[in-house]
C-alpha cells in the first residue's frame, strides 16, 4: 500500500516519528533502534490448490523485543507487501506502549484474496504460514502473539492454535501462542466489540475534557453531538452503537456504495439490517440518500468516526471537512498532508496509533486469561452477590423500606468475564487518553495530538531499553 507518490508507508511511519523526535531528549542511537524493524521474516510456501501447485508470498515482522511476546495481527490481502507489514508491526509497537500493554509490536501477511479460496483451502494455507512460523520460532505464547486483521478472524485463529499445539505436545500454555480465538478455545468475551468500544471511551474522554471542549467550541461530554461514520463493519458498527446509547446522534453513515443522512439521528442496528436485507444502505426508511460514500465525510458535524479504508481523508477533501472531532478507528484514514491542513484548520485528530487499541487491549486480556488457566470473574463472581444481597438486605431491615426490583438486581449484580473486559477496556482507554493530553499540554510547540501520542510512545519504549541496559 503506497501513501504517497513520494513515500512509502513505512517511510510515512517513519516521518511521523522523526517529527515527534524532536520534542524528546533521548540519545540518537535509541532513537535508532526504536525506528528499526528488529526481524522480518519473508517466506513462500507451496500449497496444493485443487489439481495445482501455488507458491503463497507471507511475512511476519517483530519490530521491537523491548517487551517480550510480541504482538500482531495476521491479514490475508492482495495489497500485503513487506513495506506496509512493517509499517503496521511499527505501529503496533506504538499503540502498545501507548495503551501500556506490555508487548512489542508484530505484524504479519498473507497476499491472497481469500474471497477466491474454499475454507479447506484457507485451513491449508494457514496451517503451512503457522507451521513456517513455527520452524523459525516467529509464534509463542512468551516470543510471538499473533491475532485477526484485515481478511482473518477466530476461524483462522483456531486454525493456528491447533497446528502450534499439535506441533507442541504438553505446553501447558500453548492457547497463549495466539489471541482472537473462538471463546470455546480459550477466547475472551467482549472481543467481538472491543475496537468499537474503545473508539466510544478514547473520545467520550476527550469530550469530557473541559479546556479541550472550550478550544473546539463545544459543550462538554457526547450528549447531543452530532456523529458520522464511514464504515459498517464490525468496527463501524460498534462505533456508532456505543455513540448512540451515549446519548450522540448519529446523523450519517456511510458505506462504499454510498450514504445516508437523517438530521434526528440513525439507528445502526435497523441500517445493519436493511442492508442484509437489499444489499444496501441506500433507500433507507427516514433517510436520505447521499449518492457518493465521500459526500458524508464533508457533511456539517461535531464528530466523524473514519471506520473503514486508509486515505479517505486526503490532501483535496481535507479543506472541506467540517468536523471538529475526527477519530480515527481504521487504520491510517488520514493522509500527512490531510494531517497538516486540519491541523491549521483547528479540527482535533484523535490518532488511530491509540484510539483503535481496543482490539489489541482484549488480546492481552484473553493472553494472561490463557496463562492465568482461569475464567475471569469465575472466582469472585458469586461472592461478591451474596455480599451484595446481604447489604440490601441489612439496608432494607434497618431502614423499614424495598430497594425497587430493578435497582436491586443491578446492585446485586456479580462481575462476570464480559463486566470484567469492558471495565478494563475503559480503564485502559481513559488512562491512554489522559496521558497523551498531559504530554501535549506539557509542552505547547507539540503541533497535535498524534505527534503528543508519538512522543507519549517513544517516551516509553526508550524507556524500557535504557532500563534493560542495553545501552550503557
Amino acid at each position: 500500500m503506497i501513501v504517497s507518490a513520494d513515500y512509502s508507508f513505512f517511510d510515512s511511519v517513519i516521518r511521523s516519528f522523526d517529527k515527534a523526535a524532536r520534542f524528546t531528549s533521548w540519545d540518537p542511537g535509541i532513537l535508532e533502534q526504536i525506528k528499526a524493524c528488529n526481524s522480518i521474516y519473508s517466506m513462500k510456501f507451496p500449497v496444493r490448490i485443487g489439481e495445482n501447485i501455488e507458491v503463497i508470498e507471507a511475512y511476519r515482522v517483530q519490530h521491537s523485543h523491548h517487551k517480550s511476546p510480541c504482538k500482531g495481527g495476521i491479514r490475508f490481502s492482495m495489497e500485503v507487501n513487506q513495506d506496509e507489514v512493517m509499517a503496521l508491526a511499527a505501529l503496533m509497537t506504538y499503540k502498545c506502549a501507548i495503551v501500556n500493554v506490555p508487548f512489542g509490536g508484530a505484524k504479519g501477511g498473507i497476499k491472497i484474496d481469500p474471497k477466491k479460496y474454499t475454507a479447506f483451502e484457507l485451513e491449508k494455507i494457514t496451517r503451512r504460514y503457522t507451521s513456517e512460523l513455527i520452524k523459525k520460532n516467529f509464534i509463542g505464547p512468551g516470543t510471538d502473539v499473533p491475532a485477526p486483521d484485515y481478511g482473518t478472524g477466530a476461524r483462522e485463529m483456531a486454525w493456528i492454535l491447533d497446528t502450534y499445539v499439535a506441533m507442541h505436545p504438553g505446553e501447558v500454555d500453548a492457547a497463549g501462542c495466539v489471541t482472537g480465538k473462538p471463546v470455546s478455545q480459550g477466547g475472551v468475551r467482549g472481543r467481538t466489540e472491543a475496537t468499537g468500544m474503545g473508539v466510544f471511551f478514547g473520545i467520550r474522554e476527550v469530550c469530557n475534557m473541559v479546556d479541550v471542549m472550550s478550544k473546539l467550541g463545544l459543550t462538554t461530554g457526547v450528549e447531543g453531538k452530532t456523529v458520522v461514520v464511514q464504515g459498517l463493519g464490525n468496527v463501524g458498527y460498534h462505533s456508532a452503537k456505543y455513540f448512540r446509547e451515549g446519548g450522540a446522534k448519529v446523523i450519517a453513515i456511510a458505506e462504499w456504495e454510498g450514504a445516508i443522512y437523517n438530521a434526528d439521528g440513525l439507528n445502526e442496528e435497523e441500517v445493519f439490517q436493511h442492508r442484509k436485507t437489499n444489499g444496501t444502505i441506500l433507500n433507507f426508511p427516514g433517510g436520505t440518500n447521499l449518492p457518493l460514500t465521500s459526500d458524508a465525510l464533508e457533511l456539517d458535524c461535531d464528530i466523524l468516526i473514519p471506520a473503514a479504508l486508509e486515505n479517505v481523508i486526503n490532501g483535496q477533501n481535507a479543506p472541506r471537512i467540517k468536523a471538529k472531532i475526527i477519530g480515527e478507528a481504521a487504520n491510517g484514514p488520514l493522509t500527512p498532508e490531510a494531517d497538516e491542513i486540519l491541523s491549521l484548520k483547528g479540527t482535533l485528530v484523535v490518532p488511530d496509533m491509540y484510539l483503535n487499541a481496543g482490539g489489541v487491549t482484549v488480546s492481552y486480556f484473553e493472553w494472561l486469561k490463557n496463562l492465568s488457566h482461569v475464567r475471569y470473574g469465575r472466582l469472585e463472581k458469586r461472592f461478591t452477590e451474596n455480599m451484595n444481597k446481604h447489604i440490601i438486605g441489612q439496608m432494607e431491615d434497618l431502614t423499614g423500606k424495598t430497594v425497587d426490583p430493578k435497582e436491586k438486581t443491578f446492585i446485586e449484580h456479580g462481575a462476570d468475564e464480559i463486566d470484567l473486559v469492558h471495565s478494563g477496556l475503559e480503564e485502559t482507554m481513559v488512562t491512554a487518553t489522559r496521558e497523551i493530553m498531559d504530554v501535549w499540554k506539557a509542552n505547547p510547540e507539540i503541533p497535535d495530538m498524534r505527534t503528543a501520542a508519538y512522543v507519549c510512545a517513544i517516551n516509553k519504549v526508550a524507556t524500557s531499553y535504557a532500563e534493560l541496559g542495553i545501552f550503557p
